[in-house]
């Protein structure tokens, strides 16, 4: 490789750029972000759930096997840096809306790959004082949240302390591409890597893939008691904060694609609450977010198809704080060493968008 001023320009600091960025770092790589923390980010929004059981129909997570110990071992490893609690182990209790549900759910946990992620035995979730589960539930393990905002705040404030980051926003009419080298601001760099979510619907060089961007909104509420410590799943998730602080989402919807929150959304997530939750609440606060997701669902990662030092790291969809850890050690491996991307991540896939 040519010297450069630095190895990789990344651009964006949300959890795919703060994890590519860790990764890289690992790898004894010189590396500059750029990241505008006053602009929106669907990652400082979002919630944070890991769940390797999803959907009505009790589908394992997509390579939940091989995400959730990655995952585990890459947050509890910035937990030491940061000296700060990030992640946060908690069962999903499932209620069951009904006998036929029960039996239905019941039968598929004989199924190993799913019991592995059931509990099984012992004392089992009762959380009727305030939840209406009058058929009982089902309580997924190996499951929490990640503190996101906590997060990012913090690698923040360990890339700035390094020389690592500047915070402003990245204009690319400020940036010269050419097949040699990256030049931003005077400085050289060896790649270019694109972490912007919905944001790169705004540049030429990523456009063209098939981003399905969807807004989604929550909720914070506090309740007059403290809940227990698990997140509720049932048509909404809902899970506590803080002693009486819950968060409640989400929402799911395509125009306006903005960054406010909505009369609407707030009236939905607050009519599924009123149908789970027994006791009285007050919202505290909404937010909303735009996900950068995708048309086939699956990220989008891997080499421009022109420039083979310019490369993006995005469509992480509801389910970032799985899929960035692992698939930023698969991407730093693939522009490092050569590693083969999955294809079903890669974004060959599209690229007869590109050049049609």
């Amino acid at each position: 490789m040519e010297d450069h001023d630095y190895d990789y320009l990344i651009v964006g600091q949300g959890i795919a750029g703060t994890s590519l960025a860790m990764h890289l770092l690992d790898l004894g790589k010189k590396i500059l972000i750029i990241n505008n923390s006053g602009a929106p980010s669907s990652s400082k929004v979002a919630a944070g759930i890991f769940n390797p059981l999803t959907g009505k129909k009790l589908v394992k997570t997509w390579l939940a096997d091989d995400l959730f110990p990655y995952a585990k071992g890459f947050y509890s490893y910035l937990e030491a840096i940061f000296g700060e609690k990030i992640v946060h182990q908690a069962p999903i209790y499932r209620p069951f809306r009904s006998i036929t549900e029960q039996n239905t759910y019941l039968a598929q946990t004989a199924d190993p790959t799913i019991a592995f992620y059931i509990k099984q035995s012992g004392d089992l979730a009762d959380l009727s004082d305030y939840i209406h589960a009058d058929f009982g539930g089902l309580e997924v393990i190996k499951s929490g949240w990640i503190d996101l905002p906590l997060l990012l705040e913090q690698s923040r404030n360990y890339f700035l302390e390094n020389d690592w980051l500047v915070d402003e926003q990245f204009e690319f009419n400020g940036l010269s591409v050419s097949k040699e080298a990256i030049v931003w601001k005077g400085k050289t760099f060896g790649k270019l890597v694109l972490c912007q979510g919905f944001m790169a619907l705004e540049n030429d060089f990523f456009s063209w893939l098939p981003f399905t961007p969807v807004k989604g909104q929550i909720l914070e509420i506090e309740t007059d008691v403290a809940l227990q410590d698990y997140i509720v799943n049932q048509g909404i998730f809902m899970f506590p904060v803080g002693e009486k602080v819950s968060r409640v989402g989400a929402t799911y919807s395509w125009e306006p694609l903005d960054w406010e929150p909505t009369e609407e959304a707030t009236a939905e997530l607050k009519e599924k609450l009123d149908t789970l939750l027994k006791i009285p609440y007050q919202v505290k606060s909404e937010v909303a977010g735009i996900r950068p997701s995708v048309r086939d669902r699956r990220p989008l990662i891997g080499v421009h198809p022109e420039y083979d030092n310019v490369a993006i790291f995005n469509g992480l969809g509801t389910k970032g704080v799985t899929l960035a850890p692992f698939f930023a050690n698969e991407l730093a491996q693939h522009l490092e060493n050569g590693k083969e991307l999955n294809p079903l991540v890669n974004i060959q896939r599209y690229f007869s968008l590109y050049f049609r």
